[in-house]
C-alpha cells in the first residue's frame, strides 16, 4: 500500500482495522485500538524506545496485517512470555509473509468463545528462527489457559 501521507495511512487504519470486522482464518475476532497507529508505524530514530519517526516501510505492509490473519496457512506458535520466561499459549504468533510475524493476545468471550486483541507486528529479520521452533499455538491450551472449556 503505498499513500502519500501519515493521514492517509491513519485513515486506513481505523477503516479497516479500527472500524472493520478483522477475523481470522479459524474465526477469532480481533480487535484493533486507534492508538496503537504509533506503536505500529512509527519508529526511534534514537533507538531509545521513543517511536518519533513516521516509517513508509512498516506503512507499506499495513495490509499485511489482516492478510497474515486471515491466511488458512499462516503458521501458527504461542507466543513467548518475558515475565514468566516461558510460552504462552493466549498469545498467538502468526506468520506468512517472508519474516513478517503478528502477535495477538487471547481473552474469552461471555459465551466462552475465543476473542483477540492486537499486540504488535513486526519483520522478525533477527528473531524468526526462535519463532518458528516455538511450540505450535493450540486452541485447546489456549482456552484451557484462559479458564475455559475447551
Amino acid at each position: 500500500m503505498n499513500y502519500a501521507t501519515v493521514a492517509e495511512y491513519r485513515s486506513h487504519y481505523e477503516r479497516v482495522y479500527c472500524r472493520g470486522n478483522i477475523q481470522t482464518f479459524d474465526g477469532i475476532r480481533v480487535f484493533f485500538g486507534a492508538n496503537q497507529f504509533g506503536h505500529m508505524f512509527y519508529e526511534s530514530t534514537a533507538r531509545d524506545g521513543r517511536k518519533d519517526a513516521f516509517s513508509s516501510v512498516r506503512a507499506q505492509r499495513i495490509d499485511w496485517i489482516k492478510s497474515t490473519l486471515e491466511h488458512p496457512n499462516a503458521d501458527l506458535f504461542a507466543g513467548w512470555d518475558k515475565a514468566s520466561r516461558g510460552y504462552d499459549s493466549t498469545r498467538r504468533v502468526a506468520v506468512v509473509y517472508e519474516d513478517f510475524v503478528v502477535v495477538v493476545a487471547m481473552g474469552l468471550k461471555l459465551d466462552g468463545s475465543l476473542k483477540a486483541k492486537f499486540v504488535t507486528c513486526y519483520q522478525a529479520d533477527n528473531s524468526i528462527s526462535k519463532i518458528r521452533t516455538s511450540p505450535v499455538w493450540s486452541r485447546v491450551d489456549c482456552v484451557r489457559q484462559l479458564g475455559g472449556v475447551p
